[in-house]
């Protein structure tokens, strides 16, 4: 398919960019680079739809949204893994563009009803404050799961750094 080449194509030339943000030297300048520093991290969108994963790499762009969550299930029912502290990612904006890089700094693995606001109000939604988080989130995730919604559900509760652009 010759967009899913574009695409890949794409993902590649931002990650040659932004390999030196994450403390990696150019392919171009050294010889002998590892495999991590030549195949680019994992490419994603936030939310469920073009706009908001619009509005969440702006918050991310703008230094507002420095935290996401997930549910536990939809990576036990993907059978992808949980991120991991100092893994990167390459975000992508909602047409599917590579627009930011970000490093992992810490992951738990938390109850839903259990977010404080601190977590919250660097998740940079809404007004920030837990409430809204609370309201917001509720309706996603009623939304995008496969499951029921349950107060005490687990989420996979991320805190990253950008790395790119800076």
């Amino acid at each position: 398919d010759v967009a899913v080449d574009e695409r890949a194509a794409e993902i590649l030339a931002f990650w040659e960019l932004a390999r030196p943000s994450a403390g990696m030297a150019r392919v171009g300048v050294v010889t002998g680079t590892t495999v991590p520093e030549t195949v680019p991290p994992p490419a994603w969108s936030f939310g469920d739809n073009p706009a908001l994963a619009d509005g969440l790499l702006a918050a991310v762009l703008s230094g507002e949204k420095t935290a996401t969550s997930s549910a536990l299930w939809e990576y036990e029912d993907s059978g992808e893994p949980v991120p991991r502290v100092g893994e990167l990612s390459i975000l992508l904006d909602g047409e599917g563009h590579p627009r930011a890089l970000v490093r992992t700094t810490s992951v738990e693995i938390v109850a839903f009803e259990d977010v404080d606001a601190d977590f919250a109000l660097a998740e940079g939604e809404d007004d920030g404050s837990l409430e809204s988080w609370r309201d917001g989130h509720e309706t996603y995730f009623r939304r995008v799961l496969e499951r029921e919604f349950a107060p005490d559900m687990p989420l996979v509760c991320e805190r990253f750094e950008l790395r790119y652009p800076r």
